[in-house]
Protein backbone atom coordinates (compact mmCIF):
# COMPACT_ATOMS: atom_id res chain seq x y z
CA UNK A 1 0.00 0.00 0.00
CA UNK A 2 0.94 3.59 -0.50
CA UNK A 3 0.62 6.21 2.48
CA UNK A 4 0.56 9.98 0.89
CA UNK A 5 0.19 12.36 3.40
CA UNK A 6 -1.48 15.48 2.62
CA UNK A 7 -0.64 18.37 4.77
CA UNK A 8 -2.71 21.28 4.91
CA UNK A 9 -0.17 23.24 7.04
CA UNK A 10 0.15 24.10 10.36
CA UNK A 11 -1.83 25.66 12.69
CA UNK A 12 -2.62 26.76 16.29
CA UNK A 13 -5.84 26.48 17.67
CA UNK A 14 -7.51 27.82 21.91
CA UNK A 15 -10.57 27.91 22.86
CA UNK A 16 -12.38 29.62 20.64
CA UNK A 17 -11.71 26.69 18.12
CA UNK A 18 -10.87 28.92 14.97
CA UNK A 19 -7.44 27.52 13.48
CA UNK A 20 -4.92 30.09 12.92
CA UNK A 21 -2.46 29.21 10.13
CA UNK A 22 1.09 29.21 11.78
CA UNK A 23 4.68 29.51 10.32
CA UNK A 24 6.83 26.96 11.89
CA UNK A 25 10.00 29.19 10.50
CA UNK A 26 8.81 32.57 11.70
CA UNK A 27 5.70 32.77 14.24
CA UNK A 28 6.58 31.95 17.82
CA UNK A 29 4.09 30.09 20.10
CA UNK A 30 4.54 31.60 22.93
CA UNK A 31 2.71 35.28 21.13
CA UNK A 32 -0.13 33.42 20.67
CA UNK A 33 -3.11 32.83 22.94
CA UNK A 34 -2.41 31.04 26.31
CA UNK A 35 -3.43 27.61 26.48
CA UNK A 36 -2.79 27.27 22.13
CA UNK A 37 -2.16 23.92 20.87
CA UNK A 38 -0.08 23.49 18.03
CA UNK A 39 -0.90 20.96 15.34
CA UNK A 40 -0.62 19.53 11.50
CA UNK A 41 -3.81 19.48 9.67
CA UNK A 42 -3.35 16.36 7.95
CA UNK A 43 -5.47 13.92 5.38
CA UNK A 44 -4.51 10.89 4.28
CA UNK A 45 -4.56 8.77 0.95
CA UNK A 46 -4.05 5.16 0.62
CA UNK A 47 -3.89 3.90 -2.72
CA UNK A 48 -4.18 -0.27 -2.29
CA UNK A 49 -4.91 -2.65 -5.07
CA UNK A 50 -9.10 -2.18 -4.55
CA UNK A 51 -9.27 1.64 -3.70
CA UNK A 52 -7.77 5.35 -3.63
CA UNK A 53 -8.71 6.14 0.04
CA UNK A 54 -8.87 8.85 1.41
CA UNK A 55 -9.12 9.66 5.44
CA UNK A 56 -10.57 12.48 6.50
CA UNK A 57 -11.09 15.79 4.81
CA UNK A 58 -8.87 18.52 6.25
CA UNK A 59 -10.04 22.36 6.75
CA UNK A 60 -11.91 22.72 3.62
CA UNK A 61 -10.11 25.90 2.94
CA UNK A 62 -9.45 26.82 -0.71
CA UNK A 63 -5.90 27.90 -2.29
CA UNK A 64 -5.58 31.36 -4.21
CA UNK A 65 -7.07 30.37 -7.45
CA UNK A 66 -10.12 28.87 -5.65
CA UNK A 67 -9.15 25.27 -6.12
CA UNK A 68 -10.13 23.25 -2.55
CA UNK A 69 -6.90 22.45 -1.00
CA UNK A 70 -7.08 18.77 -0.57
CA UNK A 71 -8.00 18.68 -4.49
CA UNK A 72 -4.63 20.34 -5.06
CA UNK A 73 -2.98 18.20 -2.71
CA UNK A 74 -4.05 14.74 -4.39
CA UNK A 75 -3.47 16.42 -8.12
CA UNK A 76 0.24 17.67 -6.58
CA UNK A 77 0.34 13.58 -5.93
CA UNK A 78 -0.62 12.79 -9.47
CA UNK A 79 -3.88 11.90 -8.06
CA UNK A 80 -7.19 13.06 -9.82
CA UNK A 81 -9.76 13.82 -6.56
CA UNK A 82 -12.47 12.27 -9.13
CA UNK A 83 -10.66 8.65 -8.91
CA UNK A 84 -11.10 9.01 -5.31
CA UNK A 85 -12.69 5.91 -4.18
CA UNK A 86 -13.69 5.85 -0.44
CA UNK A 87 -13.70 8.52 2.09
CA UNK A 88 -13.94 7.37 5.48
CA UNK A 89 -14.04 9.59 8.30
CA UNK A 90 -13.39 9.52 11.80
CA UNK A 91 -15.49 11.99 12.75
CA UNK A 92 -17.15 15.39 11.67
CA UNK A 93 -14.83 18.17 13.90
CA UNK A 94 -14.26 20.67 11.14
CA UNK A 95 -10.72 20.56 11.16
CA UNK A 96 -11.57 16.55 9.67
CA UNK A 97 -14.63 17.60 7.83
CA UNK A 98 -14.15 20.89 6.18
CA UNK A 99 -13.35 18.94 2.78
CA UNK A 100 -16.43 16.99 2.82
CA UNK A 101 -18.19 19.42 0.39
CA UNK A 102 -17.49 22.40 -1.22
CA UNK A 103 -19.76 25.91 -3.01
CA UNK A 104 -20.21 25.87 -6.36
CA UNK A 105 -19.94 29.40 -8.54
CA UNK A 106 -24.25 29.55 -7.03
CA UNK A 107 -23.58 30.29 -3.08
CA UNK A 108 -26.51 28.84 -2.30
CA UNK A 109 -25.68 25.91 -3.78
CA UNK A 110 -23.30 23.16 -1.81
CA UNK A 111 -21.63 19.49 -3.52
CA UNK A 112 -19.32 16.66 -2.01
CA UNK A 113 -16.13 17.03 -3.08
CA UNK A 114 -15.97 13.56 -4.21
CA UNK A 115 -18.59 12.87 -6.27
CA UNK A 116 -17.80 9.63 -7.46
CA UNK A 117 -16.73 8.26 -3.87
CA UNK A 118 -18.43 6.52 -1.54
CA UNK A 119 -18.40 8.13 1.94
CA UNK A 120 -18.28 6.15 5.22
CA UNK A 121 -19.29 8.06 8.71
CA UNK A 122 -20.91 7.02 11.87
CA UNK A 123 -24.41 7.48 12.01
CA UNK A 124 -24.73 9.00 15.35
CA UNK A 125 -21.50 11.29 14.83
CA UNK A 126 -23.34 12.56 12.49
CA UNK A 127 -26.57 12.99 14.29
CA UNK A 128 -24.79 14.39 17.13
CA UNK A 129 -23.07 16.98 14.57
CA UNK A 130 -26.16 18.12 13.31
CA UNK A 131 -27.19 18.93 16.99
CA UNK A 132 -24.46 20.36 18.02
CA UNK A 133 -23.56 22.59 15.72
CA UNK A 134 -20.55 25.28 16.17
CA UNK A 135 -18.17 26.01 16.86
CA UNK A 136 -16.57 22.31 16.43
CA UNK A 137 -19.35 21.13 13.75
CA UNK A 138 -19.96 23.25 10.56
CA UNK A 139 -23.24 22.24 9.87
CA UNK A 140 -23.34 23.37 6.43
CA UNK A 141 -20.83 21.88 5.51
CA UNK A 142 -22.04 18.42 6.73
CA UNK A 143 -25.73 18.94 5.93
CA UNK A 144 -25.39 17.48 2.27
CA UNK A 145 -24.08 14.16 3.62
CA UNK A 146 -27.66 13.95 4.88
CA UNK A 147 -29.18 13.48 1.49
CA UNK A 148 -26.43 12.01 -0.70
CA UNK A 149 -27.00 8.71 -2.48
CA UNK A 150 -23.15 7.65 -2.31
CA UNK A 151 -22.95 8.23 1.80
CA UNK A 152 -23.14 4.97 4.27
CA UNK A 153 -23.55 5.52 7.48
CA UNK A 154 -22.10 2.70 9.56
CA UNK A 155 -23.43 1.92 13.27
CA UNK A 156 -20.99 0.00 15.79
CA UNK A 157 -17.99 -1.72 14.57
CA UNK A 158 -17.70 -3.20 10.80
CA UNK A 159 -15.56 -4.65 7.83
CA UNK A 160 -15.97 -2.19 4.46
CA UNK A 161 -15.16 -4.85 1.41
CA UNK A 162 -13.00 -7.83 3.64
CA UNK A 163 -10.03 -5.43 4.54
CA UNK A 164 -11.04 -2.11 6.13
CA UNK A 165 -11.92 -2.57 9.85
CA UNK A 166 -13.88 0.17 11.77
CA UNK A 167 -14.59 0.71 15.05
CA UNK A 168 -16.28 3.09 16.99
CA UNK A 169 -14.34 4.20 20.35
CA UNK A 170 -15.91 7.38 21.46
CA UNK A 171 -12.89 9.13 23.56
CA UNK A 172 -12.52 12.02 21.72
CA UNK A 173 -15.99 13.09 20.01
CA UNK A 174 -18.96 10.85 21.77
CA UNK A 175 -19.16 8.27 18.53
CA UNK A 176 -15.88 8.59 16.80
CA UNK A 177 -14.59 5.91 15.18
CA UNK A 178 -11.20 4.67 14.09
CA UNK A 179 -9.34 2.29 11.16
CA UNK A 180 -7.46 -0.60 10.07
CA UNK A 181 -6.86 -0.97 6.68
CA UNK A 182 -4.97 -4.53 5.63
CA UNK A 183 -3.29 -6.06 2.90
CA UNK A 184 -1.08 -8.65 2.22
CA UNK A 185 0.29 -8.66 5.51
CA UNK A 186 0.78 -4.98 6.17
CA UNK A 187 -1.91 -3.01 8.44
CA UNK A 188 -2.36 0.31 8.62
CA UNK A 189 -3.77 1.62 11.64
CA UNK A 190 -5.46 5.61 11.61
CA UNK A 191 -6.58 6.55 15.29
CA UNK A 192 -8.59 9.93 14.02
CA UNK A 193 -8.04 12.44 17.15
CA UNK A 194 -7.85 9.87 19.89
CA UNK A 195 -3.97 9.31 18.39
CA UNK A 196 -3.21 12.28 16.87
CA UNK A 197 0.41 12.67 17.58
CA UNK A 198 3.32 10.00 18.23
CA UNK A 199 4.21 11.51 21.62
CA UNK A 200 0.93 11.00 23.39
CA UNK A 201 1.36 7.33 21.93
CA UNK A 202 4.77 7.09 24.31
CA UNK A 203 2.82 9.26 27.15
CA UNK A 204 0.06 9.05 29.77
CA UNK A 205 -1.41 12.39 28.87
CA UNK A 206 -5.18 13.07 29.19
CA UNK A 207 -6.01 15.92 27.09
CA UNK A 208 -9.31 18.28 28.31
CA UNK A 209 -10.06 18.52 24.99
CA UNK A 210 -11.44 15.40 24.77
CA UNK A 211 -14.75 13.91 25.38
CA UNK A 212 -13.27 11.05 27.95
CA UNK A 213 -9.29 11.86 28.28
CA UNK A 214 -8.92 8.52 30.87
CA UNK A 215 -10.47 6.60 28.06
CA UNK A 216 -8.32 7.97 24.51
CA UNK A 217 -5.04 7.55 26.90
CA UNK A 218 -5.87 4.09 27.89
CA UNK A 219 -6.76 3.08 24.05
CA UNK A 220 -3.69 4.87 23.21
CA UNK A 221 -1.61 2.61 25.25
CA UNK A 222 -3.73 -0.41 24.39
CA UNK A 223 -2.82 0.56 20.46
CA UNK A 224 0.53 1.39 21.02
CA UNK A 225 1.46 -2.48 22.67
CA UNK A 226 -0.49 -4.18 20.45
CA UNK A 227 0.92 -2.30 17.02
CA UNK A 228 4.21 -3.14 18.40
CA UNK A 229 3.54 -6.61 18.18
CA UNK A 230 2.08 -6.63 15.04
CA UNK A 231 4.46 -4.08 13.44
CA UNK A 232 1.15 -2.04 12.43
CA UNK A 233 1.71 1.61 10.47
CA UNK A 234 0.92 4.15 12.47
CA UNK A 235 -0.90 7.07 10.89
CA UNK A 236 -1.07 10.59 12.94
CA UNK A 237 -2.60 13.35 11.87
CA UNK A 238 -2.03 16.04 14.06
CA UNK A 239 1.59 15.38 14.39
CA UNK A 240 3.89 18.54 13.41
CA UNK A 241 7.05 16.08 12.72
CA UNK A 242 6.13 12.59 12.57
CA UNK A 243 2.55 12.01 10.16
CA UNK A 244 3.37 7.62 9.65
CA UNK A 245 5.91 5.72 11.46
CA UNK A 246 5.93 1.79 10.52
CA UNK A 247 6.92 -0.54 13.65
Amino acid sequence: MKIIPLSEGAFTIDKTKVFIPFNKEKDDLQQRAIGSLLVEVQPFCIITKKDILLIDTGLGFSNKDAVLQLHQNLIDNGINPHDVTKVLLSHLHKDHSGGISKEDNIPAQRFLSFPQATYYINKDEFAYAMEKGNPSYAVRELEKLGSADNVIFTTGNGIIDDYITYEVTGAHSPFHQVFWIEEEGEKIFFGGDVAPQLQQMKNRFIAKYDFDGKKSMELRRQWWEQGQKEHWTFLFYHDIKTPTIAL
